[in-house]
């Protein structure tokens, strides 16, 4: 048989393990080949590719982001290809499968259901006629107009399983994508939103063959390694095994990501990390999803915020290990009020990644069953996300949508962390009024429907400060000058802020640097500039605040100005130049 394992990915560096584990499995008895796409790439090609291949079975690895572009593919292919077996496995169609049978009649001839690596072997053996139908577990199908569900195989033990990244067709494409790594499957967490509750314990992957994997893909030249298990640190050991290995044998430029849970995490875990792993080597995501109590219990969710903090805090100390923090709104009894204290809660950790998403009712979760329950009102279409509850109505999730917004494009792009630290702390109340704030007025603006360059983020920002009459503005105005020029790589031609001195005074400023550079510091003067460096170099504008301490600015008595010098390797020198040391030649 010719066999095609396919998936559309959400982007091109993506890599989709499920598949390369079903042609490990299936090996040697079959040889399935790989088709990876994006749901970006048009159905039309995607078939075309399909049909190519002239496959007589294709497999498809289903999630909620790419389902309905798969259905899609689906229609055109089974019109074009009528007698390729197609198969459909993955998160996504494993529960309600009598929705998806009779939804997909006619289109799809099994579903697999749960882990796949046996049941599709199985299907195989049955399509090629080694074995009657009753002996394939695991899948689902319409006989007749009825649904035949035929029992889960035992679980597989992990252990035994064959390595995915040693395929020839994969090596050229290593350097390009992520590579995800699983070393364990379950969760040892009951949470109601997340599909990893219904699977009960956790099982391991054979740990030396793991060390194998992540050596050969390194020296393939891999850049960024994601482990895909739900609670990477459930075993401090294995964790701590996993840890040393990596900070032994890494290479330079090798990022490795892991999903842990923050409050299980001992501090002499982290005191190893802090001391032992170089910078940039690890990055850590962290689920905190709520700090409301309730809410956490009602969702069967057991997290000690307290010692959450505690773990967030002693990483971020040691400054080796980036952290995302993600949040959830729209959970049980998490009202918009409920939500702020949420937010700033974990906003007063200042994580690298803060990342604010909404609930989905996934198929086969809890609160999914429990949707009336809570009064939920929801897509339903993959993602499933919610727009109401009993607690939040449209209003509060569109005010919350405008302020991830903002978050997404000021705090995690960290283009003035400055400027958004003095504001969340001396402005506004609390960090969430002000990119809720924020967001609102930028939508009000129609800023939402169009592009912005770095410059349009100053721009936008300047604007909603200046509508607010804000008092502190002249201070803001400064820190965010000195964000822009910390962002930049040359002397920028034309700064999004009028020019706020004389040419006549600038050209005195400038004579007196070349005359006597030591008023702008050692360090400048370090930099023997000549008079033609000076001028293509360096960046002059009034600046009456104190540089040392910019998130706690306050206006100087001494007026001055700030002196922005690129050096070669594109880094900006800073120097403040009090004023009276240039008017007093």
């Amino acid at each position: 048989m010719n066999i095609l394992l396919a998936t559309l990915n959400a982007k091109y560096i993506h890599t989709n393990t499920a598949i390369r584990y079903l042609k490990a499995y299936a090996q040697p008895e079959f040889d399935p080949a790989l088709a990876e796409f994006t749901i970006k790439d048009p159905s039309f090609n995607i078939v075309s590719d399909i049909f190519q291949k002239k496959p007589d079975v294709v497999g498809f690895s289903c999630y909620i982001w790419n389902i309905e572009e798969t259905i899609r593919v689906i229609r055109m292919l089974r019109k074009v290809s009528p007698h390729t077996k197609i198969i459909l496995g993955g998160p996504e169609v494993s529960y309600d499968v009598h929705d998806w049978l009779h939804r997909l009649d006619g289109l799809v001839d099994f579903i697999i259901m749960g882990e796949g690596e046996h049941s599709f072997k199985q299907l195989l053996h049955y399509l090629n006629g080694d074995i009657p139908l009753e002996d394939v577990p695991g899948i689902c199908y319409l006989q007749d107009g009825k649904m035949k569900i035929h029992a889960q195989p035992p679980k597989i033990d992990l252990r035994e399983l064959p390595s995915i990244f040693r395929f020839e067709e994969d090596r050229a494409e290593i350097p390009k994508r992520i590579a995800y790594v699983e070393t364990s499957r379950g969760c040892p967490f009951s949470c109601q939103f997340c599909l990893s509750s219904i699977e009960v314990g956790v099982r391991y992957f054979n740990r030396e063959k793991i060390k194998d994997d992540i050596r050969y893909l390194m020296d393939q030249g891999v850049r960024t390694i994601k482990f895909v298990d739900r609670t990477f640190n459930i075993s401090r050991s294995y964790a701590m095994d996993i840890f040393q290995f990596l900070i032994d044998e890494h290479q330079p430029g090798v990022v490795f990501q892991f999903e842990i849970t923050a409050d299980i995490m001992r501090p002499e875990v982290i005191q190893f990390l802090n001391e032992n792993a170089p910078a940039g080597l690890f990055r850590f995501e962290i689920g905190v999803q709520s700090t409301n109590d309730e809410t956490n219990d009602l969702v069967k969710r057991r997290q000690n915020f307290e010692k959450l903090a505690r773990t967030v805090t002693m990483v971020k100390e040691g400054g080796k290990i980036d952290q995302h923090l993600d949040l959830i709104a729209g959970l049980p009894e998490e009202d918009y009020n409920s939500f702020r204290k949420t937010f700033n809660d974990v906003f007063a950790m200042r994580p690298e990644e803060l990342q604010l998403g909404f609930l989905k009712l996934l198929r086969g979760t809890g609160l999914r069953l429990q949707a009336e329950q809570y009064g939920y009102e929801y897509v339903d279409m993959a993602p499933y996300e919610i727009f109401a509850n009993n607690v939040l109505d449209f209003d509060d999730i569109l005010r919350i949508k405008q302020t991830e917004d903002i978050l997404e494009k000021y705090w995690n792009d960290h283009r003035m962390d400055r400027t958004l630290e003095y504001l969340v702390t001396h402005v506004f109340e609390t960090p969430f009024d002000f990119f809720q704030q924020f967001g609102t007025y930028w939508d009000e603006q129609g800023w939402s429907k169009i592009g912005h360059q770095l410059e349009d983020l100053f721009k936008r920002l300047l604007q909603f400060l200046e509508s607010r009459n804000e008092p502190k503005l002249p201070i803001v105005k400064q820190i965010m000058q000195y964000d822009y020029l910390s962002t930049q790589k040359f002397q920028p031609r034309k700064p999004w802020w009028e020019q706020a001195i004389e040419k006549d005074e600038l050209k005195m400023i400038y004579a007196q640097l070349k005359e006597r550079p030591e008023i702008a510091g050692d360090a400048f003067v370090a930099l023997g500039l000549n008079e033609k460096e000076l001028f293509k170099h360096t960046f002059i504008l009034p600046f009456n605040i104190s540089i040392d301490s910019l998130e706690q600015a306050h206006v100087t008595k001494e007026k001055g100005y700030l002196v922005t010098t690129f050096q070669k390797d594109g880094t900006p020198l800073f120097s403040k130049v009090v004023k009276d040391a240039i008017h007093s030649m």
